[in-house]
């Protein structure tokens, strides 16, 4: 008899378990795509195709980070870790822009591939973000180079939605 109600109560309890789990919520934030081809022209600095990553936290879907790599922009000199002001603005198709920054970037030596990012920024939810019409602004040892979309690309294969 004890094993028979030993054995209710575990399954009772397994049942309760699962239940539990069909109603715990759920993390909701997430931005899709992840990551998005660009091609960026950065005047006398040149340009080229680069990647940016967006991440979304699942615990504050306001909080959000971009990144830029690419290995067609590269730096003419020695750059020390966090030492380029980064202002990457993605243009919002569903409200305001919306604005990333810091000095987050690794060391690079001269002549490799730029990486920025993450840069924190603010969205919200629907936001639907692209570089297309957008800019990144890096100074670089007090020189500011800017960087737009180049003429007749878009953001493949399309905005960040973020959720």
């Amino acid at each position: 008899m004890s094993k028979r109600i030993a054995s209710g109560a575990a399954m009772l309890a397994g049942a309760l378990a699962a239940t539990g789990l069909a109603f715990a919520p759920t993390a909701s934030a997430a931005v899709s795509p992840t990551s998005a081809t660009i091609t960026a022209s950065c005047g006398v600095f040149g340009g080229g195709t680069a990647t940016l990553t967006a991440t979304q936290s699942a615990t504050d879907p306001t909080a959000s980070t971009m990144t830029l790599t690419s290995s067609a922009i590269t730096t003419p000199l020695t750059l020390g870790k966090n030492s380029i002001a980064s202002t990457l603005t993605m243009v919002n198709n569903t409200g305001p822009n919306r604005v990333f920054s810091g000095s987050v970037n690794p060391a690079m030596a001269a002549g490799s591939s730029i990486t920025v990012g993450p840069l924190p920024g603010t969205v919200a939810v629907g936001d639907s973000l692209t570089f297309d019409g957008g800019s990144l602004k890096m100074v670089i040892l007090g020189i500011t180079i800017t960087c737009t979309t180049a003429t007749d690309t878009h953001q493949t294969p399309g905005p960040f939605v973020f959720s």
